[in-house]
């Protein structure tokens, strides 16, 4: 279990199904927010990363959803959840290059499935719980200052 630590920041972004115009949209505003902050710059960027792909599975394969956002001296969490279809295999969704996309979306250049594998990859932590036909939520956990070389060790700015 993650230590406590006091909440900073909370902000919750709805994301709309199929909205391909605005996908992506969140992502940016969390990068905004947590530079804003005074988030170290390769936490944003990992959180920008992981913001992402969380939104694209939501445009993608939802009706809708939303990510929290969450800021700690320690930490930024990102909370994704949908009400669509669910995952039904999660291990075989965290495999690279699996994809359930359908053809629509692989000809718009998305699908390669790279999505769960990229959040896996800029998380310290990633959960996912799903359950077909109800939806899915993946928390996301980032760690700041990582080793002594990052940050100052003061806390963040305010």
């Amino acid at each position: 279990m993650i230590s406590p630590a006091p909440l900073r920041h909370r902000e919750i972004f709805p994301v709309a199904g199929l909205d391909l115009e605005r996908a992506g949209t969140v992502s940016t505003e969390v990068q905004r927010v947590l530079r804003k902050l005074g988030v170290e710059p390769e936490v944003v960027r990992r959180a920008g990363i992981v913001c992402f792909e969380g939104e694209m599975n939501i445009v993608l394969y939802t009706p809708g959803g939303r990510i929290i956002l969450l800021v700690y001296d320690d930490r930024v969490e990102l909370i994704f959840s949908d009400q669509g279809p669910g995952i039904p295999d999660i291990e075989l969704a965290r495999q690279p290059g699996y994809s359930t996309a359908p053809n629509w979306a692989r000809e718009l250049g998305f699908g390669s499935g790279m999505g769960i594998p990229n959040m896996e990859t800029n998380s310290d932590k990633l959960e996912i719980r799903s359950r077909p036909g109800e939806g899915t939520v993946i928390r996301a956990v980032i760690l700041r200052r990582r080793n002594e070389t990052e940050g100052s060790g003061e806390g963040p700015r305010p």
